[in-house]
Order: structure tokens, then sequence, then C-alpha cells
């Protein structure tokens, strides 16, 4: 069984979505996604405030990569996964600001 890291550094976590290994899901609330969203394949919008009710939309067979503003949300909702038995869990380490700070692309 692959054991998945707790956190995943922006540059990897881009090239496993390129590579379709993972899906990123990003906590933040639509009104922040408005504003700067994650320009990448495989990215799914799944806000913290309908989490519980959405999580079991998520596939249980594929890394997912939590990810928002900096970390804290998604390592909440990656915890709450993990709790919940979803095996390949990792959270995006500094979430939308280090995605920023390593000039990944971003759709304003």
């Amino acid at each position: 069984m692959t054991v998945y890291p707790m956190l995943v550094d922006a540059p990897e976590a881009l090239a496993r979505l390129h590579a379709g290994t993972a899906l990123l899901i990003d906590v933040r609330e639509a009104g922040e996604v408005a504003r700067a969203a994650f320009d990448a394949p495989n990215v799914v919008s799944m806000p913290l405030s309908e989490f519980e009710r959405r999580h079991n939309e998520l596939p249980h067979g594929r890394e997912l990569i939590m990810a928002c503003a900096s970390g804290a949300r998604s390592f909440q909702a990656m915890q709450y996964l993990v709790h919940h038995g979803w095996p390949h869990v990792s959270n995006l380490q500094g979430g939308m600001g280090v995605w920023r700070t390593h000039g990944l692309p971003v759709k304003t």
C-alpha cells in the first residue's frame, strides 16, 4: 500500500494534476475561487461549507490533494476524509498563497 505524505508542495501537486494521478479539491468558498482559481487540470471546487454534505462525491481510489488559501481549511478537510476512510489524501502545503508564490498558473 502506498503511504501518502500529509503535505505536497505546489510544484509536485501541479505535476500530479497534469499527469492525471491526482485531483485537487479546492475547499475555498465560491467568492474566493471567483477572484483566483487554480488554473490546472483535475481541479474540483467543493467549498468547506458544503464539504460534510458533499464529501461522498469524491472518489476513494484516487489521490486527493486538498487545497485552500493557506492550508488550514484544507487540512481540516483532509483530516475529515482520512477519518472517514479515504486512503489517499494529502494537503497542498501553503495553499493558493504558496501556489502563487511559485508562479504557478491562476485564473483571475
